[in-house]
């Protein structure tokens, strides 16, 4: 590797780190402000929380949503954080509602990464949590949040599958749960 390409390489590596740490503040500052006015904690501190102490948790979809709904102000992450990490010792899926991000309401992406999260908490055989913080779907695409057999009412049905597979859920509600 040249010189000149080893310097891209690492100005595009910042950039793509800062990048990342942007979405990883959900809503922004005020946002995560306006939580803690509420008593509440952020999704990422909720799941920094629950985690076992020293885990090092694998996020998913952390790009999802990325450049999308720029007219409604964006959607980082999708609106949701999930991950996989340990809670006493065991090795679960963690989907958390970000309420920084439109009060944590469902976007079609939002759905879609949902549903991917479960696919891969139902194909790796993890316990689910749901830290459930949403103000429900986000009204201005409503129609698009479902569409098809592959929307957020597809959520609902692979929480029996899941069940059925004798894979065990909990939801905590954190906050608004419409």
């Amino acid at each position: 590797m040249s010189s000149s390409q080893s310097r891209s390489l690492e100005a595009l590596s910042i950039a793509i780190a800062a990048e990342e740490r942007t979405i990883r503040e959900g809503g922004g500052r005020a946002a995560s402000e306006r939580q803690h006015a509420k008593g509440r904690l952020t999704a990422r501190e909720r799941i920094a929380r629950l985690l076992d102490p020293g885990d090092e948790p694998l996020e998913l979809g952390l790009w999802a949503g990325h450049g999308m709904y720029e007219s409604w102000g964006g959607a980082p992450a999708a609106g949701v954080v999930a991950v996989i990490g340990r809670v006493a010792g065991r090795r679960h899926l963690i989907v958390a509602n970000d309420a920084t991000v439109k009060a944590g309401a469902f976007f079609p992406a939002t759905a879609k990464k949902v549903l991917r999260a479960q696919k891969i908490a139902m194909q790796n055989r993890l316990p689910l949590i749901y830290l459930v913080d949403s103000a429900g779907v986000f009204l201005p695409l409503q129609e698009d949040v479902f569409p098809d057999e592959d929307d957020f009412g597809r959520i609902f049905r692979n929480n029996a599958v899941i069940a059925a597979a004798g894979l065990p859920q909990t939801a905590a509600i954190m906050g608004n749960c419409v």
